[in-house]
């Protein structure tokens, strides 16, 4: 996070009402799953610090942005209702990693794949090119994405 505008992460967010909140580097992140440097999600806000990894947090962004907007309020570390859901929260984040200047999907994928997500296909990026129609179909669905999977956003 602290080698991009976090304006640019402000701005995305608030297209699907929520908030980013920043955490003071060495401070523990509120509503964090894994703990470390990894975000959290607590109601409609994503928490996240200088170290937080961009994947991290545009995944629990995700998380929020699948889920009815009238759900997000009782959410407090972890969202995931189903296999289904968490496909779309990672195809999600990859999408919108093309909304933040100087990430986009490409780079995004490398660092997921660093950080430890598998998938059948090897990589992330085979997973999204060649195994997640599931997840791209679950998103056009429910009006996250276009038929051209470009995101519909809230606001």
């Amino acid at each position: 996070m602290a080698d991009i505008d976090l304006s640019s992460v402000h701005t995305l967010l608030a297209r699907f009402g929520l908030s980013f909140s920043a955490v003071e580097a060495g401070t523990a992140i509120p509503g964090s799953f894994w703990g470390d440097d990894e975000a959290g999600i607590i109601g409609t806000t994503v928490y996240a610090r200088p170290d937080t990894p961009v994947h991290s947090l545009l995944h629990e962004a995700g998380h929020l942005i699948v889920l009815p907007p009238e759900r997000r309020a009782a959410i407090h570390t972890d969202a995931t209702d189903s296999v289904d859901e968490e496909d779309a929260t990672c195809y999600l984040q990859i999408v919108l990693s093309d909304q933040l200047p100087g990430v986009g999907r490409l780079q995004l994928m490398r660092d997921m794949d660093a950080w430890g997500y598998t998938y059948r296909l090897g990589s992330t990026q085979a997973w999204f090119e060649q195994d997640a129609e599931n997840a791209r179909a679950w998103l056009i669905a429910r009006g996250l994405l276009d038929a051209q999977g470009a995101p519909v956003f809230e606001h």
